[in-house]
């Protein structure tokens, strides 16, 4: 058997890496679909190494991201409004070497886009559809110039039980 060069190894091990991150997601939102009764155990590893540092997949919840262990990390929100994140996607969080949070969504849920009227109480934005309110990132808000009354594109989860059971929504545009 021949060996194989050093970058081949890093590769494999590198696609080894993803397939079980991607496996550890999908257990994950499995078990969100699921609920509590039929869960599927995760593995009990939710934390990988890689050459590029620590890698850890997740949920993102509207505003931040939750680890298979139930750990919250922080999502900047300049970036889930710019991304457009929606509550559901899975998520990538790689942690570098020297503390940096490298974000990258990896498995976009199905989405739809409604439109709504923003409002604004208890210090919070929300964009009303169809009598249901969605909670909507501040820095949407801002970024938009949105003002409460505005008429808003939001997109929230395309499955009709998602979108009943979500709580945020993501600004597309104002109009």
């Amino acid at each position: 058997m021949s060996e194989l060069p050093e970058k081949q190894i890093k590769r494999l091990r590198s696609l080894i890496t993803e397939a079980e991150t991607n496996l550890s997601a999908a257990k994950e939102l499995l078990n969100s679909v699921l609920g509590d009764g039929e869960a599927i155990t995760a593995p009990s590893d939710t934390v990988v190494s890689t050459p590029e540092g620590k890698v850890i997949e997740g949920i993102f919840d509207g505003q931040i991201m939750i680890g298979p262990d139930g750990k919250n990390y922080p999502v900047p929100a300049n970036y889930a409004s710019k991304s457009k994140l929606v509550e559901g996607d899975i998520m990538k969080l790689t942690i570098t070497e020297d503390g940096k949070f490298l974000y990258k969504q990896i498995g976009p849920i199905e989405r739809k886009t409604v439109i709504g009227t923003l409002t604004h109480h208890d210090d919070k934005y929300y964009v009303e559809v169809a009598g249901k309110e969605y909670e909507v990132l501040y820095a949407s808000v801002t970024y938009f110039h949105l003002r409460e009354g505005s008429q808003v594109s939001v997109i929230i989860p395309a499955d009709p039980e998602k979108a009943k059971l979500a709580n945020w929504a993501a600004v597309e545009a104002a109009l």
